[in-house]
């Protein structure tokens, strides 16, 4: 009986140390600065990554209206392609910046892991701009047609 309530009291010390390890490393992850800019830096990726949809409804939209307006006047035209070119800037900028994304573990130096992030937090934002106002533009002018 002895055995039993030792070897079930075991059980449950171990069980409660392993449930309280994570939550202990959750604290740790929260007071690292670098992995606060992290996380802002995956939420600007996160907010516009699903408007890459968007982008890509809006420029078979207009490839369409091209396709499907054979007399379009050329000035027309050219704005058209002018406005499918940048949601491709757009896209790509976006596709470049994900895989070009690599941040340095801070193991290996603090401030340069945080250096990094900066940097690419302000890439993420001149994404996030490009994105947008492609985004909105490519939308004006397939209302306007």
């Amino acid at each position: 009986m002895k055995t039993r309530f030792g070897i079930l009291l075991f059980v449950m010390l171990v069980s409660a140390c392993s449930k309280t390890q994570p939550a202990a490393e959750a604290d740790a992850e929260s007071d690292n600065p670098n992995q606060v800019l992290y996380d802002q830096v995956m939420d600007v990726h996160d907010e516009v990554m699903p408007r890459m949809d968007d982008i890509m409804k809006l420029k078979r939209s207009l490839q369409e209206q091209i396709a499907n307006t054979p007399d379009m006047v050329v000035e027309r035209k050219q704005q058209l392609e002018k406005i499918i070119s940048n949601l491709d800037s757009a896209s790509s900028a976006m596709m470049n910046w994900m895989h070009e994304f690599n941040p340095l573990p801070d193991t290996v130096d603090q401030e340069l892991a945080r250096e990094y992030l900066e940097e690419e937090m302000e890439k993420i934002r001149k994404v996030k701009t490009l994105m947008l106002e492609s985004i909105d533009k490519a939308k004006q002018e397939n209302n306007n047609q």
